[in-house]
C-alpha cells in the first residue's frame, strides 16, 4: 500500500490502517465553530478567573512589571486550566476521546531537530522581523521595549520563584500553547480551508494573543516556523521543542546580558 499523501517525511504514518481512516473521521467533525467557539470560552473563562483572583487578592490596579510573585504560577494555572478542559470537552464529544491523537501529540528523535531551529529563532530570526519595525518607529521598537516583559519577569523572581518562572516558561507555556495553536486551531483549520490559510490565520492569532505590538513582529514570524514544523511532520513534537528551545534562549538572554 502507498504512503498517504499526509504522510510525515520523517517516519511511518503516525497511524495507518483503520486507525488513520478513524483519524479522518475524527477531525473532519472539528469545524470552525467549535475551534473559535472552544478558544473564545476557554479564554473567557481564563479571564474571569484571573480577575477574580486578582479582585480577591487586592491586586486589581497592579502596574505592568508590579505584579506580585506569585502571579505568574497562579495565572498560568488560570489560563491553562480552563483550555485543558476545553481540549478535553472538545476530545470527547466531537473526536476519538483520545487525547493524544486528536491533537497530534507525539515525538520522536527527530523532532530534537527543534531545538536549532528555536535558538536560531531567538537570536536570529525575531531581530531581523523587528528590525523593519524599529528603523520605522524608533522608540516605539528600542530593544528595551520589546524585551520588557520578559525582563519584569526575570527581574521579580528569586529562589524558588525563579523555579516557577522556569517551569512556567520554558515548559508549560510551549506545551500548552503548541496543543491549542497547533494541535487543535492549526491541526483542524487546515480541514476547513487549507494549509497556507491556517498557518497564517494561526500565526497571527498566536501573536495577536499575547496583547503587545512591539512583539507581534517577532512572534509573529516564529509562529510561522512552528507552523511549518508541524505541516511538515502533522505531528507536535518538533513545534514543542522549538518552542522550549526559543524561550529558554530568551530567557538565558535576559539573565545573562
Amino acid at each position: 500500500m502507498s504512503q498517504s499523501p499526509w504522510a510525515p517525511p520523517f517516519g511511518e504514518d503516525p497511524y495507518t490502517g483503520a486507525e488513520q481512516a478513524s483519524d479522518q473521521i475524527t477531525t473532519s467533525d472539528f469545524s470552525v465553530r467549535v475551534i473559535v467557539g472552544t478558544w473564545l470560552s476557554s479564554y473567557v473563562v481564563a479571564l474571569v478567573i484571573t480577575t477574580i483572583i486578582l479582585g480577591a487578592t487586592g491586586n486589581i490596579d497592579m502596574a505592568a512589571g508590579a505584579e506580585p510573585k506569585w502571579f505568574l504560577g497562579v495565572s498560568a494555572i488560570s489560563l491553562w486550566g480552563p483550555f485543558l478542559v476545553g481540549l478535553l470537552i472538545v476530545s470527547n464529544r466531537f473526536g476519538s476521546g483520545n487525547f493524544a491523537k486528536d491533537f497530534f501529540l507525539s515525538f520522536r528523535l527527530i523532532d530534537l531537530a527543534g531545538i536549532p531551529i528555536g535558538v536560531v529563532s531567538q537570536l536570529l530570526l525575531v531581530g531581523l522581523a523587528t528590525w523593519p519595525f524599529r528603523v520605522l518607529f524608533p522608540e516605539k521598537f528600542d530593544p528595551e521595549n520589546v524585551e520588557k516583559r520578559a525582563r519584569d519577569l526575570f527581574d521579580n523572581a528569586h529562589g524558588f520563584w525563579l523555579v516557577v518562572l522556569v517551569v512556567v516558561v520554558v515548559f508549560g507555556a510551549p506545551i500548552i500553547e503548541e496543543l491549542v495553536y497547533r494541535g487543535f486551531i492549526h491541526g483542524h483549520l487546515r480541514k476547513n480551508i487549507n494549509e497556507l490559510g491556517a498557518l497564517v490565520i494561526v500565526a497571527v492569532w498566536f501573536a495577536g494573543v499575547h496583547l503587545r505590538i512591539v512583539e507581534f513582529p517577532g512572534l509573529f514570524v516564529f509562529a510561522l516556523v512552528l507552523g511549518t514544523c508541524f505541516h511538515l511532520t502533522k505531528r507536535l513534537g518538533m513545534s514543542v521543542v522549538a518552542h522550549v528551545a526559543f524561550n529558554a534562549t530568551g530567557l538565558a538572554l535576559v539573565a545573562y546580558l
